[in-house]
């Protein structure tokens, strides 16, 4: 499957469109001031500095963590995919002045990292398990792919296959190379985007290598530790194991999510990238296993994953806090990235679902509605007085932050928002998959015709959504429309004669095939009532509760609306919701209402125990999108919701 150019889509809904154009008119230009350390009291970022530095063009030390470069890869990422599809000459000049800037920094014999031309020169390729120099050559690759695409400028992909090259002399299996791989995956995936731009093999052979070399005995972070006379030779650092970088077995007997999940997904990725690009009906299998191990078992209701803030990690199946889970924004990111790509391998709902899962509630939660302040943890449910003072919840943040010492989250953000067009749906010459569904105009070229798909929908606060097809002759082709999980009662019908969607749908798609013209209009309709969902009985935090959605949207209960102690609320048995557009409220969103519960007990009371007593006081409760949490002030929040059984 093929996904779309993304100047060939147009988005231009009321959900998706303002969060692009937040992308470009405020977190690029926000995130380059940051990187130029011309935002007052924010962490200092000295990223473009250490460039500066590394080039000769200034004096100083480096600052900032080993892998401070890829902040601004991701933002030059970012960067290309908003100029691929619009023209903005002042952006363009920016970004290019930042392509020269890396290209002078660049040594004479193709290596490229700040930190250690600056601050340890001598030791290169000496401490791959926790120095990130492949995971920053990994998001330059990603960079210099999408800026050559966007713009046609070969400078930036020059030295970005001058750097690869010099990688595939350093690592590999002949004699004097290095035997090792990263400790922080990236590079793999990045490299097969370089095969696919350049149609040069031994990019894609460079990334097999990687991956197949993961994990295999002798294990080669134990051997480089012992060369440079660390005293940690099995742990990274002391605290984790080889389970933490997914190196403590060969990748293809890996059968279960462990360990840094942020790692994980990428790598994760990039096995999805090569099982396709190289046929490998092995690494397709080991990615089933490993999805299924992560959605069925360590994902939160949000698309959420890594539940524990050691090693910000994946732990056991259903071992799912909801107030001490780490959950980081890079890791949805990083799901998406995986489940696009299985989408690719084989369309079927169950990945679109995930895909969806996390980018309305996992990312979307990690960034302010005004685009200048950030989650980098994604909490599911917070006691802020809590949070700020116990040991085990340091990690969970009150309110957005404006930058971190460690930011990789923010201009992932920027990156996976400005290049959305790619996730809606994918083509071969037979079909068109639509995935995700938003107002937009999607251009498929298919043979020596074109076909343009208008969608007109309100998604994912109504349901209805209206497809019309143009297309310059009549053409037969296939088209897939996703029936989204969540929804139990969906309808659908073409040209006003409806589809019987059980004897059309396969994985999950609803298929139509006949020879489509001009004006033939397909109508969906996805039911939106509220839904409870209670998680799996061995989520044993989650025993007796439910979370609430409606649509792809998960909603939690904020103290602004609902007052303090939220998990003194209980729903009734049977609950009536009340929904409602508030578009003054959050930038637009759906509220839920409905009677509910709390305790009798006397809050003035000063005795810590007191005689239980079972006459409730009924209460009203709001609950509001949970991607939107924390944009009214600091206070309290909640998404699973003690339920009455009786």
């Amino acid at each position: 499957m093929r996904t779309p150019q993304l100047n060939h889509v147009k988005i231009t809904d009321s959900f998706w469109k303002p969060r692009q154009e937040l992308v470009r008119d405020v977190m690029i230009p926000y995130q380059y001031r940051v990187m130029n350390d011309e935002i007052e009291g924010g962490e200092p970022s000295h990223a473009l500095e250490n460039f500066r530095i590394a080039a000769g063009q200034a004096e100083g030390e480096f600052y900032g963590m080993v892998f401070q470069d890829s902040d601004v890869y991701k933002w030059l990422e970012a960067v290309a995919y908003v100029l691929a599809k619009e023209d903005h000459p002042d952006l363009e000049k920016t970004a290019d002045e930042v392509i020269d800037l890396i290209a002078a920094a660049q040594q004479p014999d193709g290596y490229l990292n700040t930190y250690f031309t600056v601050a340890r020169p001598e030791a290169r390729w000496t401490n791959l398990r926790e120095d990130h120099e492949l995971y920053c050559a990994g998001h330059f690759i990603e960079a210099a792919v999408a800026y050559y695409e966007a713009t046609g400028k070969r400078k930036v992909l020059d030295v970005a296959c001058r750097f690869a090259d010099y990688i595939g002399e350093v690592f590999g299996p002949e004699e004097g190379q290095k035997l090792g791989y990263p400790g922080h995956e990236e590079i793999e995936l990045a490299l097969v985007k370089l095969y696919r731009t350049t149609n040069e093999p031994k990019y894609l052979e460079l990334s097999q290598y990687f991956v197949d070399q993961r994990g295999q005995q002798p294990h080669y972070f134990e051997q480089e530790a012992v060369a440079r006379g660390d005293i940690h030779v099995k742990t990274h650092g002391g605290r984790w194991d080889s389970r933490y970088n997914q190196s403590h077995m060969p990748v293809r007997e890996q059968k279960a999510a462990v360990g840094h999940s942020v790692r994980a997904v990428y790598l994760y990725a990039a096995l999805a990238d090569l099982a396709g690009d190289a046929n490998d009906q092995e690494l397709l299998q080991v990615c089933e296993e490993l999805w299924e191990d992560v959605v069925n078992r360590k994902m939160y209701i949000t698309g959420g994953i890594g539940s524990t803030s050691y090693g910000e990690a994946f732990t056991i199946p259903y071992d799912l806090p909801n107030d001490t889970s780490y959950t980081e924004t890079c890791a949805s990111i990083g799901l998406v990235f995986w489940a696009s790509r299985m989408l690719n391998l084989r369309p079927d709902s169950s990945y679109a679902d995930v895909m969806e899962r996390a980018l309305y509630n996992g990312v979307l939660s990690g960034m302010s509605l005004d685009g200048k302040s950030f989650f980098y943890v994604n909490p599911l449910e917070v006691w802020p007085d809590a949070a700020e003072h116990r040991f085990d919840k340091k990690h969970v943040k009150t309110t957005r932050q404006g930058w971190f010492k460690c930011a990789c989250c923010p201009p992932n953000l920027a990156r996976l928002l400005a290049s959305l067009e790619q996730y809606i749906l994918s083509y071969d010459d037979d079909s068109i998959y639509l995935h995700l569904y938003m107002d937009s105009t999607m251009n498929i070229p298919k043979a020596d015709h074109s076909v343009s798909l208008q969608v007109a929908t309100q998604y994912p606060w109504d349901g209805q959504i209206e497809i019309t097809v143009d297309t310059d002759e009549p053409q037969e082709f296939e088209l897939a429309l996703r029936i989204p999980g969540w929804c139990q009662t969906p309808s659908a019908a073409v040209n006003g004669q409806p589809l019987a969607l059980g004897a059309i749908m396969e994985r999950g798609y609803a298929k139509a095939k006949r020879v489509w013209q001009a004006g033939d209009k397909v109508t969906l309709y996805f039911p939106m009532p509220v839904e409870r969902t209670a998680a799996h009985p061995e989520v044993r935090i989650n025993a007796g509760r439910v979370a609430l959605q409606r649509g792809p949207i998960v909603y939690c209960l904020e103290e602004v609306d609902n007052g303090p102690v939220l998990t003194d609320i209980a729903l009734p048995l049977e609950p009536e919701f009340e929904t409602s557009f508030e578009p003054e409220l959050l930038g637009g969103v759906t509220v839920i209402k409905a009677d509910a519960y709390r305790s009798s007990s006397d809050y003035d009371d000063p005795r810590l125990y007191r005689p239980f007593t079972s006459s409730p006081q009924q209460v009203q409760i709001t609950a509001v999108p949970y991607y939107a949490w924390n944009n009214r002030g600091r206070g309290e929040m909640l998404v699973w919701i003690r339920q009455n059984c009786c």
